[in-house]
């Protein structure tokens, strides 16, 4: 089975599902990139089964570049002669993928993954983005989820098939770092989108009481500098760090140590931030987003974190540090039903397995 992924060759979340893929027996993995492609795809997938448009495209689609890329993308597809054209993001790939299946009449199916905004936002922005992605979905012959609230506005918009499983981990973490109690991480993007000054406003509230509560506040974005601002003007200087974009390690490192991770964006489906810090038995934070109660749905989220309404966000900080210190007693507790649920249920490599096989299956139909 011949397969192309179609996204950015430069996002981690592409070169995931590279190195997955390119594992698998009996597939030959190629692919075509909007941007350029990580150093990482080298060992993955062969420069002669590679293309590079090298544009810049927005996530939300419609970017005039891109599109000026269709063809030829079109005529490298028709020489790859595939069985299957993997989009991802499907209102800007997805857009790419349908243009060149019906402009050089390619014999290969469309399966579609979608990331999150590109359903369950950009839909809602015109009804042209609206027509697109209705266009886009009914061209797939498949598409993948990663949760049940995103799969169902999928087939509001007209999907035919989807499939449901999170973006989850290659592999558990290794534990043995001793968790600091009041340590808090975040490494959700510094843009309005993860309302990151609600972070910055939830733990004020709680280093009120805790005095040896920190935050180290990861990733980058347009916000940085005001939220910086924002410590200052609360003096919590000496306990919140901006430390940017980490590498993976780093990253891990604050995991282990840190007791809660907070992720309170406007809209998202499953994290994969979030399932990273599960799996490092931390205790989430979360905004009300129906993926977010579907991660702690089992058992009770009262046992495993803490989801915040809009109301009590906007209340903030009312309530939320006896909240926290009801929750710390069981912290422990909660941190290992936390990296149970994700053993179970969020590894990547046997939804992948899974979502081949379904491939294969309707290759053979």
């Amino acid at each position: 089975m011949k397969l192309v992924l179609i996204g950015d060759g430069e996002s981690p979340h592409l070169l995931k599902w590279a190195r997955n893929l390119a594992q698998a027996p009996g597939l030959e993995l190629w692919a075509a990139s909007s941007r350029g492609f990580s150093p990482e795809f080298e060992t993955l997938v062969p420069a002669a089964r590679r293309l590079a448009l090298n544009t810049s495209p927005d996530h939300g689609g419609g970017n005039l570049a891109v599109l000026m890329q269709v063809p030829k993308l079109g005529r490298w597809l028709a020489q790859v002669d595939a069985d299957w054209l993997h989009a991802h993001y499907l209102t800007s790939h997805g857009t790419l993928a349908w243009l060149a299946k019906r402009g050089w009449r390619l014999r290969a199916k469309i399966v579609g993954s979608a990331w999150g905004s590109d359903i369950l936002v950009t839909p809602d922005v015109s009804w042209a983005y609206r027509w697109l992605t209705r266009k886009v979905l009914a061209a797939c012959t498949l598409c993948s989820s990663d949760s049940a609230h995103m799969t169902a506005r999928m087939l509001e918009l007209g999907a035919t098939e989807v499939m449901t499983f999170p973006f989850g981990l290659d592999a558990l973490p290794k534990q043995g770092v001793r968790k600091q109690p009041w340590a808090f991480f975040s490494n959700r993007g510094l843009e309005p989108i993860y309302r990151p000054a609600s972070v910055i406003q939830a733990f004020a509230a709680v280093a009120g009481q805790q005095p040896e509560a920190t935050l180290v506040m990861a990733n980058d974005g347009s916000e940085r500098a005001a939220l910086q601002a924002q410590v200052q003007a609360l003096g919590l200087g000496s306990r919140v760090s901006f430390v940017g974009r980490l590498d993976a390690k780093t990253q891990a490192a604050h995991y282990a140590r840190s007791r809660w991770f907070f992720s309170l964006p406007r809209s998202d489906s499953v994290s994969v931030s979030v399932l990273e810090a599960m799996s490092h038995a931390c205790v989430p934070i979360l905004s009300d987003l129906p993926a977010n109660h579907e991660l702690l749905a089992e058992p009770a989220a009262s046992q495993r974190g803490l989801i915040l309404s809009e109301a009590e966000l906007q209340a903030l900080p009312a309530g939320l540090p006896e909240r926290l210190l009801e929750l710390a007693e069981e912290a422990d507790a909660a941190g290992a039903v936390n990296r149970d649920w994700v053993a179970r249920h969020g590894l990547f490599g046997p939804a992948v397995q899974g979502f081949l096989a379904r491939l294969k299956a309707l290759d053979a139909a």
